[in-house]
This record gives structure tokens, C-alpha cells and sequence, in this order.
């Protein structure tokens, strides 16, 4: 649950990183950093917060030089705090190396007790810093041959991008779990988690990075490599039902329409006699339009979403994650009053929230609520970079469909078939081709190892 951004061959590289990072701060809102290099030195910038809050024009202003990352952080691995806010920078005997990560490695409990007997002493409790000393202790030449040396160690979700004084290299799992584009305005390479940084950078998308391949961009220009055994794809079905930003495209599959299609098939799934369709805002939006296209039901907006708030399924805090429903969202009354309401949300994770805002729904009036849900009951946690409750949390896992209605107190729930999803991202029939469903399925494509031991050592501070 993070994004990434990389600038190479502009004179203002950090601007652009912020710029990229500012289109990416869905992906994360706890902290931000951007990290720069003039082919000298390395400078950071991180702190808790905003991208917009964080980086004043003072501060980009010292983040000089011709080439940048950046990254937009929410914790999968490791806590919220600003030790663990990245890109990650370091100084090591091989020069400078500064990273940023999408993913999660599920390895990383026993690579951080490996590297701690040997020696290691770890700054941060993210999974991402022992890549770094992966990297550090490589006894290859190169930092492309590093990277490849120290990924090859590694087992998980990694969308990663490296900075050194003179190089930017951007690398993706051989599995292809999370995602990573390439994109190029005149003279300036681009790589970023999603293409919708890219309109903002005036970019244009060149191709997706493939699961497997790492990017070179220096000095001599642009070439890619495939340094890790070739692995089936398990791209993150998620992404096109929740996190990803409507506008992007992700392996040539537009978010947008793929969630607009969702809505379709679920119409087509799960038919209602109702008076008007409403979303969840606004991640509900695509799939409540194509339910109502669908149906010929009228779309309508019956819930005003606050923009002062972040998304109550990504903010850490328990307490705000219940309280802010009613602060995030409120009823339009001359919408629903009287009205049979088929609502549309792109998941259902606890329950807890959802139960609200049939509640709210029927508190402004509402004859029936029908709950619409734009993809299959989530039955698992993700293992690999999206922060989900536990198994024990998830509704779905102690509860039927039928038991879930009730709790919720809805006239009808309908949720949409695998299968269904599938067609949906795919824009057209057929089976799942190459994508990760566990949160879905329970088929997790890697397993958690867990170690004997895991003790941490770490800093004094303060």
C-alpha cells in the first residue's frame, strides 16, 4: 500500500518526484519522502504526513540535481513512524544507494534474523532495509548486479525503485505482484506505480514494466534486464476493484473501465426492482454508473463524501477508522427519501462500516437499501503489500452472505462472482489469467515464512 515515483535526465527532478508523488497519495498518507542526486551526493527529505505538507518550496529547493525517487508510505510491515518513512538512504563502501517500496516481503523476519547474527544492525523495522544490506553486503560490482544479487534473496510483493549517485534503477517482482509503468516526456525517463502520475508530469506512457524486469537508466540511456527465473504472473486483482486511481491503466487494463464493468456484471449477477442506484463514494463510482447502465435504473449521488477525511480502510487509527464514517460521508435526503436504494461499494471488509451506512441510508428516509458489492467476499488478509484486517476481522470468513445481510440490516446483499471479477478486468470471458486472488480464493501463490527466532536491535534515539 504504497507508491513509488522515479525521475531521471531533468534539471529539477525533485519538483517532479513531488509533483508524481502528489498523483500517487492514495497509495499512502502517512509519510512521504523524495530523495535526489546532482552525480555527487545523495539529499533526503521524509517526514510523517502529506505530500503537499511536507515539501514546501524551500525544501524542494535543496533537494537539487538531474535525477529523484520518491515515495508515498501506509505500513504493511513495520510501524508508523518516521524511522520508517522512506525512500531509505544510505552511505555504504559501494557508494550511495537511496530506495523506495511497493510490496511486502514475506521473508523478511527471517532474512532481518540472518542479517542481525551476522552482524547488521537495523535502523528501521520496515521489511524494506534488508534489501539494503542485502545490497551492501553483494560482493558483485554493479548496482544493477546488487540489486539482482540481493533480490534473488528475497520472496514476496516488490515494486522497487534505486538511486544511486549516477543510476536510477526501477525493478518488479518476478510475479508482478504490485505494479510499475515506464513513461518518458522529451529527454526525461519516468517510472511510477501508477500511469496517472504521468498526465500530471506531462509524461507519456511508454509500457508497463514486466513482472521480472529490471531498468536501467543512466548516462547512456534506457535498457532493461531479466535478472530472476521467470514465475507464473500474480497481479493484484485488488488494484482495479479498490486501490488503484480510476484513471490509470495497469497492464494495458483500464482501472476505470474495468470497474465500470464490474458494476454491469453485477446487475446482470444480482437484479433488484429499485428506484435509484447510489454509490459509495468514491471508490463505489465506476461500478454504481455501470450497474445503473446496466439496469436502466437512474444513477444518482445519495451520499456526499468529505474530502477533508482520508479513506476510513486505510487510515491506521481503529478509533477513526469507526468514528470517521460519519464524518466522511453524509446522506443526501431528496435522493433517498421514500426511494428503493441499491448501493454500491467496491468491498466489504468488517462489516462495521457498511452496517452504518445502511443505517444512514435508512435514517434519511430510505423505503429499502439492496447492498451492491463490486467483488467476492474477502475471506483473506493480504500478505503481499495491501493492509488488511486478519482472517479473525474479515466478515466474510465467520459469516455467510445471507448471515452478512442481516448484520448489515440491508433488504438484499449481492456480492460479484470471481468469475464475474475476472471477466470484468479481462473485458472479456475467461478464466484467471495471471492474477493474484487469495484475499478472495485463500490460494496464496507464496507463503509466510516464520522464523525461530526474531529478536531486533535497535537504535537509541531521543
Amino acid at each position: 500500500m504504497c507508491g513509488v515515483i522515479g525521475v531521471y535526465g531533468h534539471p529539477e527532478a525533485a519538483n517532479l518526484a513531488y509533483l508524481g508523488l502528489y498523483a500517487l497519495q492514495h497509495r499512502g498518507q502517512e509519510s512521504a519522502g523524495i530523495v535526489a542526486t546532482d552525480g555527487e551526493r545523495l539529499r533526503s527529505a521524509k517526514e510523517m504526513g502529506h505530500v503537499n505538507d511536507i515539501f514546501t518550496a524551500d525544501r524542494l529547493r535543496e533537494l537539487r540535481g538531474y535525477a529523484a525517487i520518491g515515495h508515498v508510505r501506509y505500513s504493511t510491515a513495520g510501524d508508523s513512524s518516521k524511522r520508517n518513512a522512506q525512500p531509505i538512504a544510505v552511505d555504504y563502501f559501494g557508494g550511495s544507494v537511496a530506495v523506495g517500496h511497493n510490496g511486502n516481503l514475506v521473508n523478511a523476519a527471517e532474512l532481518r534474523e540472518r542479517l542481525e547474527a551476522e552482524g547488521a544492525i537495523f535502523q528501521t523495522t520496515a521489511d524494506t532495509e534488508a534489501i539494503v544490506h542485502l545490497i551492501a553486503r553483494s560482493r558483485e560490482q554493479t548496482l544493477p548486479a546488487r540489486v539482482a544479487d540481493a533480490l534473488r534473496q528475497v520472496r514476496g510483493a516488490y515494486s522497487l525503485v534505486f538511486l544511486s549517485q549516477d543510476q536510477l534503477v526501477a525493478v518488479r517482482d518476478p510475479m508482478g505482484f504490485r505494479p510499475l509503468a515506464l513513461g518518458k516526456s522529451k529527454d526525461t525517463w519516468v517510472v511510477s506505480s501508477e500511469t496517472c502520475a504521468f498526465e500530471l508530469l506531462e509524461a507519456e506512457f511508454v509500457r508497463d514494466v514486466e513482472p521480472g524486469e529490471m531498468v536501467i537508466v543512466d548516462g547512456n540511456g534506457v535498457r532493461s534486464e531479466r535478472p530472476f527465473a521467470a514465475q507464473p504472473p500474480h497481479r493484484c486483482v485488488f488494484e482495479w476493484v479498490y486501490f488503484a486511481r480510476p484513471d490509470s491503466t495497469i497492464d494495458g487494463n483500464s482501472v476505470y473501465r474495468a470497474r465500470e464493468r464490474m458494476g454491469r456484471r453485477l446487475a446482470v449477477e444480482h437484479p433488484v426492482q429499485a428506484d435509484v442506484v447510489i454509490p459509495v463514494p468514491d471508490s463505489g463510482v465506476a461500478a454504481a454508473i455501470g450497474y445503473a447502465r446496466e439496469s436502466g435504473i437512474p444513477y444518482d449521488q445519495g451520499l456526499m463524501r468529505s474530502h477533508y477525511m482520508g479513506r476510513t480502510f486505510i487510515e491506521p487509527s481503529q478509533h477513526i477508522r469507526h468514528f470517521g464514517v460519519k464524518l466522511k460521508l453524509s446522506p443526501v435526503r431528496e435522493v433517498l427519501t421514500g426511494k428503493r436504494v441499491v448501493v454500491v461499494d467496491d468491498s466489504i471488509v468488517r462489516g462495521t462500516t457498511s452496517r452504518k451506512i445502511v443505517g444512514m441510508i435508512r435514517g434519511a428516509g430510505a423505503r429499502e437499501v439492496h447492498m451492491r458489492i463490486s467483488s467476492p467476499p474477502t475471506v483473506g488478509p493480504c500478505r503481499y503489500g495491501i493492509d488488511t484486517p486478519t482472517r479473525e476481522e474479515l466478515i466474510a470468513f465467520k459469516k455467510t452472505p445471507e448471515e452478512i445481510r442481516h448484520f448489515l440490516e440491508a433488504d438484499s446483499l449481492g456480492y460479484l462472482s470471481l468469475e464475474g471479477l475476472y471477466t470484468s478486468v479481462n473485458g472479456s470471458e475467461g478464466a484467471n489469467k495471471g492474477f493474484c486472488d487469495a484475499c478472495f480464493s485463500n490460494a496464496y501463490p507464496i507463503n509466510i515464512q516464520q522464523p525461530a527466532r526474531l529478536r531486533q536491535l535497535r537504535l537509541i534515539t531521543g
